[in-house]
């Protein structure tokens, strides 16, 4: 699954051809040990828990990028290398 940014702690990841679970554009994020799967439209927590603070920092950092974020999406899907992403800053 690759990295597509990291910021503060926090990894962003894409899965190839990732359709079967969420049915829907998404990212994985990672921060200690902890996994949330949110949705790339409007940042809304698929599965998993992540700490308030961070959770809203990959949130707005969506809110920034999405424009990228759905380009990588259809990367992943067509099992292309997604482009990595300028990290919040």
């Amino acid at each position: 699954m690759p990295t597509i940014s990291m910021f503060y702690g926090i990894l962003i990841q894409m899965y190839f051809r990732d359709m079967g679970r969420h049915h829907l554009p998404h990212i994985h994020a990672r921060y200690q040990g902890q996994k949330v799967a949110l949705a790339i439209e409007d940042g809304a927590v698929l599965e998993g828990e992540f700490p308030a603070r961070q959770l809203r920092m990959v949130q707005v950092w969506m809110d920034i990028h999405r424009d990228e974020l759905l380009a990588d999406w259809e990367l992943a899907v067509n099992g292309e290398d997604p482009y990595k992403i300028a990290p919040l800053q």
